[in-house]
Order: C-alpha cells, then sequence, then structure tokens
C-alpha cells in the first residue's frame, strides 16, 4: 500500500537481525526539552512561572464563590468561561512540571535536577492551591443547575464529559479546608517518599565480579544467555536490595500508612477503590478480572514454565531464570536503526497515519534511549500537555524485549498525540484504557515479525518471548496488586517488618509462578525496585487489564474485513470523554461480561498450546 504520509511504501527497510551491520546499537537519541523551554534559567521558563502564579491568582479572586450564580449565566461570566480559563491555567502548569520532571529523571542524580524538581512541585502547589476551590464548589451546586448549564451554555456543554467525571468524586470531597491541608501536605508526605525513592534507586549500585553496575545493566543480566551470569546478576540485585531494606521498608510503611489515613478520610471502603475512581472503573470489573486472572495461573504461567524448564534441561528453574533465553533464541544485538524500522513498518502496515505520528518521536528528538548514570529505570511515555507534544523515555540495550518495549512506549505516544485533542482537562484516558494502545503497538510489531518468520526454531524463540511478555503484563502484574492489597492490609494492623512483606512477597510469587520455579534466598527482596507501588498504588492491574482488553481486539482486528482502523483511532482520540463500556462497544465487547477476561486470556493459552505443538512437532 501507497504512504501518502511518508512517501513510500509500508514496508521500512529492517534490516537482517544477524547481519554484521546490527552488532553495535548505533546512536542512540537523547530527547530535545528545549520543546518545551530552553532550560530552567531561560526568559521562556520564567514568564511561564510568573504567569502561571499571577493567573492563578486571578481565576480565584474572580470566580471564587462566585460559581453558582455563574451557572445560571452564558458568555463571558458564565461556567463555560471559567472552564476556559482553568484549561489554560492546567495547560501551563502542567508544561513547567513536565519540563521539571522530564529534566528530573534525565539523570536523578544530579542535585541541580533534584532542586528543580522539588521547587516547581512546591510552586505548583501553590498554584494549585488557588484553584483547589474550583472542583469543590461546582460539585455543590445542585446538579439540575448544572445540568441546565451544559444545556443552555455551549462553551460549558463543551465541557459535559469532565463536569459528569468529576460528579463522580463529589461522595469523596472533604470541606475545603480540609481538601486544602491535603494538598499543601502531598509536598512533605507522598511526593517526599516519591522523591526519596527515586533517588536512592538511582544511586544503588550492584557489583558483579568487581563492578559496579546500575540497576538496568543488572536486571539485564537476567536475560543473558549463561546461567552463571544470570546468577551473579540476581544474587548482585539480592544483596544491594537487602543491603537497602531498611529505606524501602519505611518508604512502603509510611506511604500506605498515608494512603490509609487519606481512604479514611474520604470514606473509601475497600483499600483499592481510590484507584478504581480514579481509573474510571467499577471494582466488581476489576475482581473479575483479577478472579479470572488467578483461576488461569496452572494454564498460563505453570504450564509454560514447565514448558521451559524442559527445553533449558532443568528439572526446576531457579527464580533467575524466568526470562531466560531459549538455546534458539539469537544473541545478535539488535540495533536502533532496526529497532525503529521494525516497529514502524508495523504500524504502518495496520495504519499510515499510525505510523507518520511514531516516526515524528524519532524525526524530531522526542526519545530519550540511551543507558546512562542517573537516568530512572524502566520505561514511560509522558504526555506532558496538549500544547506541547508528548516524551518517551528507555533504557535501550539491544534485546528484543527492548524492541518491544520501544513499541509499547510508542504506542503510548500515539495515544498521547491523538488524545491532546481533547483538551488539556479532558485528554487523560483513565490508566485501564491507557495501555489499550500500547499493548496493541506490541502486539502488531510481534505479529509482523511471526509473519515473516518460517524457521521453525526462530518461531518457536518469538512465541516464547511473547508468551513470557503476556504472563509478565497479566499474571505478574495481578500477582502485583494481589501483593499490593496483602501489604496495605496488613499495615492497618500496624508497621510492617521488612521480613513480614517479604514473606507476603513470596507468597504471591509462589502461587503465581508454580512449581517449575524454585523461589531461593535472595528473592524475598524484590519486591523493593518496582516504582509503581511507591508512585501510584495498584496501579499493577491496569496491565492486566489493557492486555487482556487487546487480546480480544485484536481478535476483531483480525476478523474485521474494513474500518477496523476508523474505530480504533476514534477510541484514541476519545481521551477521557467516554467510559470503557461506551469506547469498547462498537468493537462488541464488554468489560462487565464475565467471558471477556476468559476470551482475552484464551489468546495466551493459544500461543502455548501452539508452542507445545511446535515442540512435539
Amino acid at each position: 500500500m501507497k504512504n501518502p504520509l511518508f512517501g513510500a511504501e509500508c514496508n521500512f527497510s529492517v534490516s537482517n537481525a544477524g547481519s554484521a551491520k546490527a552488532i553495535e546499537l548505533g546512536d542512540l537519541p537523547t530527547w530535545k526539552l528545549e520543546d518545551l523551554y530552553p532550560s530552567a534559567t531561560s526568559d521562556a521558563f520564567k514568564a511561564d512561572m510568573a504567569k502561571a502564579e499571577k493567573d492563578s491568582l486571578a481565576f480565584e479572586a474572580k470566580w471564587k464563590g462566585k460559581l453558582s450564580d455563574a451557572a445560571t449565566k452564558k458568555g463571558a461570566d458564565g461556567i463555560g468561561q471559567a472552564l476556559k480559563e482553568y484549561e489554560a491555567l492546567d495547560d501551563i502548569v502542567g508544561r513547567l512540571g513536565s519540563f521539571a520532571g522530564l529534566t528530573y529523571f534525565s539523570d536523578t542524580s544530579s542535585p541541580a535536577n533534584g532542586k528543580l524538581y522539588g521547587d516547581v512541585q512546591a510552586k505548583i502547589t501553590d498554584f494549585s492551591g488557588h484553584l483547589l476551590f474550583f472542583a469543590l464548589e461546582l460539585n455543590r451546586i445542585d446538579d439540575a443547575v448544572i445540568d441546565a448549564c451544559m444545556k443552555n451554555d455551549p462553551d460549558a456543554g463543551h465541557y459535559r464529559p469532565w463536569l459528569v467525571d468529576l460528579r463522580k468524586d463529589k461522595p469523596y470531597q472533604l470541606d475545603d479546608r480540609l481538601e486544602q491541608l491535603f494538598l499543601e501536605k502531598s509536598m512533605t508526605s507522598a511526593a517526599a517518599f516519591n522523591r526519596l525513592f527515586d533517588e536512592t534507586m538511582a544511586e544503588l549500585r550492584f557489583e558483579v565480579d568487581g563492578e559496579m553496575l546500575s540497576i538496568e545493566v543488572t536486571l539485564n543480566m537476567l536475560q543473558d544467555r549463561d546461567p552463571e551470569v544470570r546468577r551473579k546478576g540476581a544474587m548482585a540485585l539480592a544483596k544491594t536490595f537487602k543491603d537497602n531494606l531498611r529505606i524501602f521498608t519505611l518508604i512502603t510503611n509510611t506511604l500506605a500508612k498515608d494512603k490509609d489515613i487519606s481512604d479514611r478520610w474520604r470514606g473509601f471502603d475497600d483499600i483499592a477503590d481510590s484507584r478504581h475512581l480514579a481509573n474510571r472503573v467499577e471494582r466488581d470489573v476489576v475482581d473479575a478480572l483479577a478472579a479470572a486472572v488467578r483461576d488461569a495461573y496452572p494454564r498460563l504461567s505453570h504450564r509454560y514454565y514447565a514448558m521451559k524448564a524442559k527445553w533449558l534441561g532443568m528439572d526446576q528453574m531457579e527464580f533467575w531464570d524466568r526470562n531466560a533465553p531459549l538455546p534458539e533464541t539469537s544473541n545478535t544485538v539488535i540495533s536502533w536503526t532496526e529497532a525503529k524500522d521494525t516497529v514502524l513498518s508495523a504500524y504502518c502496515n495496520f495504519a499510515p497515519e499510525m505510523a507518520a505520528i511514531a516516526k515524528r518521536f524519532f524525526d524530531e528528538e522526542w526519545i530519550d534511549a540511551p543507558v546512562r548514570p542517573g537516568k530512572a529505570p524502566g520505561a514511560f511515555a509522558h504526555p506532558t500537555v496538549p500544547s506541547a507534544h508528548p516524551y518517551v523515555l528507555v533504557n535501550y540495550l539491544g534485546k528484543p524485549r527492548d524492541v518491544m518495549t520501544l513499541a509499547h512506549e510508542l504506542g503510548h505516544g500515539v495515544h498521547q498525540v491523538l488524545a491532546g485533542g481533547q483538551g488539556a482537562l479532558m485528554c487523560q484516558t483513565p490508566l485501564t484504557l491507557a495501555e489499550t494502545a500500547s499493548v496493541f503497538g506490541e502486539m502488531l510489531t510481534f505479529r509482523a515479525l511471526l509473519d515473516k518468520t518460517r524457521d521453525k526454531r526462530e518461531r518457536k524463540a518469538m512465541l516464547a518471548q511473547k508468551v513470557e511478555d503476556m504472563i509478565n503484563t497479566v499474571v505478574r502484574q495481578i500477582a502485583f496488586y494481589e501483593f499490593e492489597r496483602k501489604v496495605h492490609t496488613a499495615r492497618k494492623e500496624g508497621e510492617l517488618t521488612a521480613e513480614q512483606i517479604g514473606e507476603l512477597w513470596l507468597s504471591v510469587q509462589a502461587e503465581s509462578l508454580g512449581p517449575a520455579i524454585r523461589i531461593s534466598e535472595g528473592y524475598e527482596t524484590y519486591w523493593t525496585y518496582i516504582p509503581h507501588f511507591i508512585h501510584s498504588p495498584f496501579y499493577v492491574y491496569a496491565y492486566a487489564f489493557g492486555d487482556c482488553l487487546v487480546n480480544s481486539l485484536y481478535a476483531v482486528y483480525q476478523k474485521a474485513d474494513q474500518g477496523f482502523q476508523d474505530k480504533y483511532f476514534e477510541l484514541l482520540k476519545a481521551g477521557g470523554t467516554k467510559h470503557h463500556s461506551e469506547l469498547l462497544k462498537p468493537f462488541g465487547l464488554d468489560a462487565t461480561d464475565p467471558s471477556f477476561w476468559s476470551k482475552g486470556l484464551s489468546m495466551i493459552e493459544g500461543l502455548i498450546d501452539e508452542l507445545e505443538a511446535l515442540d512435539k512437532g
């Protein structure tokens, strides 16, 4: 198919993975934060800081105590105008926060970056204090008055999804002074311990054969072909985690207690209800997902790891063998250029528009790829604000999984670009659906590579890697969710020791991994490095939600004659304006249907069946 957006065929020039040119990683890009601001000392940055402060004070003076009256008016004096001004402030404050945050995550070990991040967060908290009244006061207006306002004032009507969504928070709102206290104290409570975690993790070093390594490099050893290298990496991780257990235990206890206090004051019944509310998903839907995955452990992870142990010539794998490559797996390092072309080709074959957006991340320097000291570990896509553009962070080491991570984060990036059209207040997608485009991007990339593979051994290695990634996304994340539930429940009864937390960790890991993996000494400390437990409690089920959803969505795509891409782009463009039930309805999918999750899990089971058939054949 001709691709007018690229002016070329959709099939990018993907080089042979076995070629000599693919041995080196190549030039890895760093992101260009100048698109936000030239620097923290630039006139533009200083001007926006001053403008945010001035405008937030002016907004408070203009609208506080007057929204009930404004709800009966239109035009310059109406709620619609207030919402426009509020959204403009949200965009500028978000731009400032994004610049400080991305600068910080570029090198969390830099004192200057840490100071910038802390200072900007403090100023944003001050600005937010002047804007806090807005949502609280809106929710005190009678629903019938707001409904009439949205009907009679076109400007207010534009923000209907945001206003309707806001009402869901009404039962959990506190009075204005308490909300102000919660906001201001956040800088010295949760936010402070989040920063402590990030800076501690960035500073950790892991000794392997006399060399001090960062966490990304050491974790990467767990995917090495040599079992002794994997063992050394695992032991180095365990030792450093153990040496720092005291601080991670303090952080975990403090944040769990902080959340418990907030939940009690706000009146949440269940420890995860605040996350469900933020995700705009019902508790029984998440409970059904978790139950379906737990019931599937024997058919998925237990069965697969038993097969893998046999392939590796082991009766039982050690915990550090979980992500070991199969003997059939190519040992070639995948260059950055090849990874880029692989992902863009897969995206383009699905929809040229999707590849065109993803290509901008490479062409316009929106990606930070190299591993370096102090850089935040892992990977993420940060949306910034609609007036700017998203950024992607990866730690690229040339592994096949790194290519899939790139496909995943670019999926987020494409989603964020498309949803940006909804504006600053309505572009944010709930976490449960925020994983849709990322996991779908991974699936497109995997299927494109698998379709080109004719060699039986190579196909087996690719299928195995995909199954492992899906198990990591579904089984492992639900196990994480169960671990968080146990930790937060136990914390209600008193402070937890590192040993108690480790025991809870091992209990869920043993249940999810199954008997084919030996959980030996050292693994009890591995809960310490998972950032989601710190930054976003109970976030992790969103990955399983997204993977199962995409499995069902991809099955629809495979059977669709035409029109799927258009419906898919409408889903992404919706941002936070629609509930998951509305977004999935055009595809004939319903997450409240108990069989929905079984359908998603059956795709993973089907891939394991194919692997088993290949092994017997």
